[in-house]
């Protein structure tokens, strides 16, 4: 690998550094976190309500989907909410 080769992968490593320090501050300055991947049990009307806000929907959706009760359903909700950092 040449000298020139070896200084722009030396210059991308230091870009990803920082671009990876920007996202970090951004997340804890909004207050959110990243998530890898959904669980296999989110379901996209569950999220869908969430990110607007609404709970109330949020927790219909997902007693209909599971057939659940009431407080089972909020207990739930609330959870894939805190992993998903809405």
């Amino acid at each position: 690998m040449s000298t020139v080769e070896q200084q722009e992968i030396s210059l991308l490593r230091s870009r990803i550094v920082r671009l990876e320090a920007q996202v970090d501050f951004l997340y804890r300055h909004l207050g959110v976190r990243y998530v890898e991947q959904n669980s296999p049990d989110d379901d996209p009307r569950v999220l869908d309500a969430l990110r607007k806000n609404n709970m109330i929907e949020a927790i219909k959706h997902y007693r209909e989907i599971n057939d659940i009760g009431l407080a089972e359903a909020k207990a739930a909700v609330e959870a894939i909410r805190a992993r998903h950092g809405i």
